[in-house]
């Protein structure tokens, strides 16, 4: 079953069991999607039907569980703990969706075989190296802190 395909079923289900909180957040997901697809649309990215892949839907996705940490950070800071467990809550909805995330000795590994794969030598490689890992490990890694992990491997 496809990624989009286990979020319409979601959502179905969410919606048949009256779970407002979860029913909320899996259409968030469902229109951050079709905004896409029409965004993809409009750059010409093929007929009226076009949708966006596997791979984009992971990026939004990814996305959305950092948009949702920044505001419960926020919240927290600004003492209003019930908003913060909302955002949290909507986290977990989302990573139900999401690709388990890679450890730190995977993360590790996965750079090495991209710095080989690619034949990086240089820090000029760098986005050779980061086009590897986003395409091979989408929504699997935080590609902020493996960059810098290949800039001190490039000798950034």
């Amino acid at each position: 079953m496809s990624l989009r395909d286990r979020i319409a079923a979601a959502l179905k289900a969410a919606t048949k069991a009256r779970d407002a909180p979860r029913l909320s957040t899996l259409r968030l997901i469902h229109a951050a999607i079709k905004d896409r697809d029409i965004a993809a649309r409009g750059e010409g990215g093929g007929g009226e039907d076009a949708l966006v892949g596997e791979a984009e839907i992971l990026v939004i996705l990814g996305r959305m569980v950092r948009q949702r940490h920044e505001s419960a950070r926020a919240y927290e800071e600004g003492g209003r703990l019930d908003l913060a467990e909302g955002e949290r809550a909507e986290i977990l909805v989302i990573e139900e969706f999401l690709p388990r995330p890679l450890g730190e000795a995977e993360v590790a590994a996965a750079i090495a075989a991209a710095i080989a794969e690619t034949g990086a030598a240089t820090i000029r490689d760098m986005g050779r190296v980061m086009a590897w890992l986003k395409a091979r490990h989408p929504g699997q890694m935080d590609f902020a802190a493996a960059g810098a992990e290949v800039r001190a491997r490039l000798g950034g």
